[in-house]
Formats: structure tokens, sequence, C-alpha cells
């Protein structure tokens, strides 16, 4: 099975009501989430608000797990945690999952959408200019 088919079930299900864990890959959202490591648990979305992480086809050719950082309209503007530059864009149609908690490699589940961690999402964006840095000494010490 090849992983759009793998995404495209956990969507149906995320769609049906049912709640989906689902492994992360890649550095994007480091601090928060650990590719390779981590897994979310996806669920169906309510409404999405600015901070959420979300599922999403973006840019009309592929899914990522990202956080909202600008909804105008239909519009809908993400970027990865862990990443430096670059924006992702999609509509609110193509926000296909909403992350509820983050699973790690011992099962231990987190809610990533508590006041703490909001807060602590919200303090990173403003770390962009030196988070290059943080970034490295994270990986070494942490990866």
């Amino acid at each position: 099975m090849t992983d759009k088919v793998i995404i495209e079930e956990a969507i149906r299900l995320v769609s049906e009501g049912v709640s989906v864990t689902y492994p992360v890959n890649g550095w994007s959202m480091l601090p928060f989430i650990i590719g390779g490591k981590e897994s979310v648990i996806l669920q169906k979305v309510d409404k999405v608000q600015k901070g959420d992480v979300v599922l999403a086809w973006v840019d009309g050719n592929r899914y990522v797990v990202h956080r909202v950082i600008r909804i105008c309209g239909d519009e809908v503007t993400l970027m990865g945690d862990g990443n430096l530059y670059g924006l992702e864009h999609c509509r609110l149609g193509d926000v296909k999952a909403w992350v509820a908690y983050v699973v790690d490699q011992y099962g231990k589940k987190r809610d990533i959408n508590c006041r703490w961690r909001r807060r602590a999402a919200s303090a990173w964006w403003w770390l962009r200019p030196i988070r290059r840095y943080i970034l490295a000494i994270y990986r070494r010490i942490i990866i």
C-alpha cells in the first residue's frame, strides 16, 4: 500500500468521526512533534483556528501536518514549527483533520492544544529570528 492510499484512508475514517493515530515523518514540526518517533491523533475538523495543528492538502500537491498561522476568509496559511521559512497555502476545505494529541514512542499521549502548549507555540513563532540556533542544539541533544 502506498503512503497516499494510507493517508486517504485515514482521512476517510476521520471524516466519519473515527480518531486515527498517524505516524509523522520529518523535522518540520520540531520541537512540538518529533518525526519518526512520534505520531499524531487525528480527529474530525469542527472549526479551524489560528494556532491549530492540522493535516491539510497544501499547494495542490501534498499533505502536511503543520500549524495554522493565518486564516483570511477561505484561505489558510500554514507553517511547520520546525521550519525557518516557507509557508503553505490551502483552502478551508483542504484541511482534512485536526491534531488533538501527540503520542510519543512509549505510547504516552499528550494534548497539543492545552493552554501552555499553545502559549509555547506562540512564543516559538516570535523566536523565528533565532530558531535556527535553538533547533540546531535541540537536534543534537534530542534526536
